[in-house]
């Protein structure tokens, strides 16, 4: 199968203009026509419910939570990015453009990031519109902040809680069109798998949790809106309920998926502090405008940082980076600091960890500053820790936290399965191989409310609408694999808990598949997925029934799904030998032991298509052609 990404001709700055206007429209009135399923309720599921209802679809609202509040969306704490240049600093949509591409070591598809830049601004307005509560200047002006691979301050941002506050303006939305009739809310639904009628997707079949009934449900077009897989690790900056299952579940049904070994190691994390921890907490990429990043200069200091004196102090990214310094992208700090580690430098019991110091900012701007900016973000840490960041260092380490890999997407949003359409986080499409600090709310708020709205119609408008019911018989045969599976689930009573076997997988997706990589380690994982998902159908332990609340159930349905996608992880790291952003091959670096890019051989967008179980995928490529941005070695110096 041939990949048409459907990118429209004519100057970038163009294209997404021109492709409105030819994208085929659905009149107001057959728009209540239309049924739209929507699976998710963060900033891309809620505000693309809220802005399809608006426009008058009927919209089936699916939410894994009690309510869309609970999205994973609500952890972003740092902000989210926008061209506005009201620092009058220099910015552009073109700037934003490049940095974003940059950021993703040039493996994203430059149409749909310039996509992202242009819309960028409307968000920042639909916001404000919303009442969404920004951080103002002294005279009442949106504020901005850095983050990480920019140099300029693009970042808008509500303290630490950016994500929260963003996700309530959707919810707002979303709930006045529940209230008007026009979304019907399925909260506690676990999507199991999406249903295609003769190959279109038509409709979902989901599994309530509180009473284990297993329901369908039609429509014209599904939407995907379910977050990344970074839970595969079992320790992550996600929420314990993310998982990959709906987007896995596409995949085998005929969704190509794309890059999945491209994965985000955040370098603000609180580090790892037990056995028995069953998530990391992150600390936003924005304490890194105050805060300096150092280590001891010398290997194996175990004295209080307060002891250290400045000139036995390493600022390591100041002194390697000297233009972004503290604020180089994600990979690359992260990078450094396992380096650091690695050389005996790290600091903490276990010395798996690098400081995060305030003090000069407290000194310089006072406590009440630092206060008003971080506040909520250094009372987390303290309750987390016991340590009080105004007086000591905050302890930081890199962990799992953002995918950029997901359900591959055309420009239009949808996957290979027509009428299946991916949003978010869950798609691969704008961030490469490394995502900046502050575009995932861009991305989904983007997604769901300026372009899903258009492309969505043109597909509607351009399709012939069959009426479908749930009594399709491609209902009947989801529902009964649906089914076979948690009844096989439930069958097996062996001997080992679903977390035991989340944990070891976690580990050797760690240790062989995450911060580095070499082609030896990633063999021998693939491997050891093999050995230990073979086990797990022999010898897992889920207790309960189907017909009840059963966490246990669920976790095991989600664990099966990351022991057959940790395999595909692997399968795309191998295939992939260079080097770019998160994806670091041990084989491929520069002589500073940068990531080194193979743009003769790797310039593309590696999509695998499911071929049936216990059969190798067959990959797909998307060359990725750069008009308009050179490739070149990334430098942040």
């Amino acid at each position: 199968m041939a990949l048409d990404a459907k990118i429209p001709g004519g100057p970038i700055s163009e294209k997404w203009d021109r492709h409105r206007f030819e994208l085929k429209l659905v009149n107001p009135a057959n728009k209540r026509k239309f049924n739209v399923i929507v699976v998710g309720t963060g900033l891309a599921g809620g505000s693309a419910s809220a802005t399809l209802a608006e426009l008058g679809y009927n919209v089936k609202t699916f939410c894994i939570q009690d309510s869309p509040r609970r999205a994973h969306s609500i952890a972003a704490q740092g902000g989210i990015n926008a061209a506005k240049n009201y620092p009058n600093d220099g910015d552009s949509i073109w700037r934003l453009f490049y940095d974003t591409v940059k950021g993703g070591d040039f493996r994203a598809r430059e149409a749909n990031v310039y996509r992202l830049a242009q819309v960028s601004n409307d968000i920042i307005d639909q916001c404000v519109a919303q009442g969404i509560p920004f951080a103002r200047d002294y005279g009442g002006l949106l504020d901005n902040r850095s983050f990480g691979g920019a140099q300029v301050s693009r970042t808008f941002y509500a303290r630490g809680q950016t994500g929260q506050q963003l996700l309530l303006g959707a919810y707002s939305a979303l709930m006045r069109q529940v209230s008007a009739g026009k979304v019907e809310m399925f909260p506690r639904r676990e999507m199991l798998d999406v249903v295609l009628v003769d190959g279109h997707a038509k409709g979902i079949v989901v599994r309530n949790m509180i009473n284990g009934q297993v329901e369908r449900h039609a429509a014209d077009a599904v939407v995907l809106c379910t977050g990344g897989y970074g839970n595969v690790f079992f320790l992550s900056t996600n929420a314990m309920a993310s998982n990959v299952t709906a987007a896995y579940r596409a995949y085998k049904k005929g969704a190509f998926f794309a890059n999945p070994c491209f994965t985000q190691i955040h370098p603000t994390c609180i580090p790892v502090h037990g056995t028995f921890q069953s998530k990391l907490t992150l600390m936003s990429e924005s304490l890194r405008n105050d805060g300096r990043v150092w280590v001891p200069k010398k290997p194996g200091d175990t004295r209080r940082p307060d002891q250290i004196p400045e000139s036995e102090r390493d600022y390591y990214l100041e002194n390697k980076y000297p233009s972004f310094g503290n604020l180089v992208p994600r990979d690359v700090a992260s990078r450094n600091a396992k380096e650091q580690c690695d050389m005996g430098k790290g600091v903490g019991e276990t010395g798996q960890a690098v400081y995060l110091d305030f003090a000069d900012a407290i000194n310089r701007d006072g406590k009440d500053v630092i206060e008003k900016k971080y506040g909520n973000l250094f009372q987390m840490y303290e309750k987390i820790t016991a340590e009080d960041p105004y007086q000591t260092p905050m302890m930081i380490y890199p962990a799992i936290h953002y995918t950029m890999g997901g359900l591959w997407v055309d420009y239009n949003l949808m996957s290979t399965v027509p009428g299946l359409f991916v949003l978010g986080e869950a798609n691969f499409s704008d961030h490469g191989a490394n995502r900046l600090g502050a575009s995932a709310l861009m991305q989904g708020l983007a997604d769901g409310y300026f372009v899903l709205p258009y492309t969505i119609g043109g597909y509607l408008a351009g399709t012939a609408k069959a009426e479908v019911t749930a009594g399709h018989k491609a209902f009947d045969e989801s529902e009964k694999q649906v089914t076979g599976r948690i009844d096989r689930l439930l069958s097996i009573n062996g001997k080992r808990t679903v977390d035991d076997f989340h944990k070891t997988l976690g580990r050797i997706m760690w240790e062989y598949c995450g911060m580095a990589r070499n082609n030896e380690g990633l063999e021998m994982a693939r491997g050891m997925i093999q050995e230990l998902r073979a086990e797990f159908w022999e010898n897992v332990r889920v207790p309960g029934t189907a017909a009840d609340f059963n966490q246990s159930l669920e976790r095991a349905g989600r664990v099966a799904d990351f022991l057959e996608f940790g395999e595909l992880m692997v399968v795309d790291a191998l295939a992939r030998q260079e080097s770019c952003g998160g994806h670091f091959n041990e084989k491929f670096e520069t002589e500073e032991h940068e990531a080194l890019r193979d743009d003769d051989n790797f310039c593309h967008a590696a999509a695998w298509e499911h071929t049936g179980d216990g059969r190798d995928p067959e990959l797909h490529k998307e060359p990725l052609v750069f008009e308009n941005v050179k490739l070149t070695q990334r430098s942040y110096k």
